[in-house]
């Protein structure tokens, strides 16, 4: 072997080095849409130039011819389809006297898919104050943020899972405090330190109000009704000034008739009616998104029988959330259309 090309193995990576003029490394690991693993090749002294010939495990060949002068670093991009190869090779280097040497190459590489995190509405207990997801891969730990009303922060920190496997159902826990949760920010890594995060808004607020009480079958807002309307307004634009600042902000407007009348019917009519109010509302001047959706006869106040006229089951729901907001499960799940 030519003495200029005293061969030094790293102890970090099955690479080894051209100490006098070339030095190797690699970047074994990336995600994909953000990069491929990569071979560098450090250039410390005068070459005419080098060429990598690799193997890759699925007999993909690869071939780079490349040079440089002293100080520069070649980027050598590894395509590969996502997962884990390997590959057996040499880096060939030219000299400027035109001789010839080679170092061997051994090294695994990975390329990893988009990094999963798993949330289902039913993981997120404020009143436990417990939150539970999964993660695609080897989760090594997690940032979690989670801010109440107050604007104070109940935890702020990170919580560790020490390479818990993928798919297993991983844990954070908050102290007490005072307020109302209205956001959790959560960033989980896996075990290469690739990241995905969320925020979750695992709240509500219910408008109080007066029911419009509209005429037998329609959904035109009566004049005499419409106080109320404006006194709903006021308070729903107290509310967007009080958790606004927190996060975009959406109203829902949802619709509920008795039990007089068809279903199809009473659903239509209360669709018409949520829809009637929400325009209402826009009308008065409140500008966050609006949406409204009518249940019909679908989720009473008061269970009562068929063509039964019960003035507490016609009525509507305000709410004021980011995300549409959970309700008790219905024959037909609610469609939220955007006013």
């Amino acid at each position: 072997m030519n003495a200029r090309l005293l061969l030094l193995c790293l102890t970090l990576s099955p690479l080894c080095a051209l100490a006098d003029a070339v030095r190797v490394s690699l970047q074994p690991r990336a995600a994909e849409g953000k990069g491929l693993p990569e071979l560098r090749v450090h250039i410390e002294e005068p070459i005419a130039g080098f060429e990598l010939k690799l193997e890759r495990g699925d007999g993909k060949q690869v071939r780079v011819k490349g040079g440089g002068k002293p100080g520069v670093t070649r980027a050598l991009p590894l395509e590969q389809p996502e997962g884990r190869f390997h590959y057996e090779g040499e880096l060939v280097v030219r000299f400027p006297d035109a001789e010839e040497a080679s170092i061997p190459l051994s090294f695994d590489t990975e390329l990893l898919g988009p990094l999963q995190l798993t949330v289902v509405p039913e993981d997120v207990d404020v009143e436990g104050r417990t939150l539970r997801f999964t993660l695609s891969r080897p989760a090594a730990r997690a940032q979690v943020t989670v801010l109440m009303d107050t604007g104070k922060k109940a935890f702020d920190g990170e919580v560790p899972f020490d390479g818990a496997p993928a798919g297993k159902p991983l844990e954070v826990t908050w102290p007490a405090a005072e307020g109302k949760v209205l956001r959790i920010s959560l960033k989980a890594f896996d075990t290469s330190d690739f990241y995905t995060g969320v925020d979750l808004f695992p709240w509500r607020v219910d408008i109080p109000h007066e029911e419009v009480n509209f005429p037998s079958g329609s959904a035109d807002v009566p004049a005499a009704e419409r106080r109320k309307l404006d006194a709903s307004h006021a308070l729903i634009t107290d509310a967007v000034t009080r958790y606004g600042r927190f996060a975009e902000l959406r109203l829902y407007i949802l619709g509920h008739t008795d039990t007089v009348g068809d279903t199809d019917s009473n659903r239509k009519l209360s669709l018409e009616r949520a829809r009637s109010i929400a325009a209402y509302l826009r009308k008065r001047g409140l500008k966050l998104p609006i949406f409204y959706e009518g249940l019909g006869e679908q989720s009473p106040r008061v269970a009562t029988q068929d063509e039964t006229d019960e003035a507490a089951n016609r009525r509507a729901e305000y709410i004021l959330a980011v995300e549409p907001p959970a309700l008790a499960p219905t024959p037909t799940p609610p469609q939220w259309r955007k006013l």
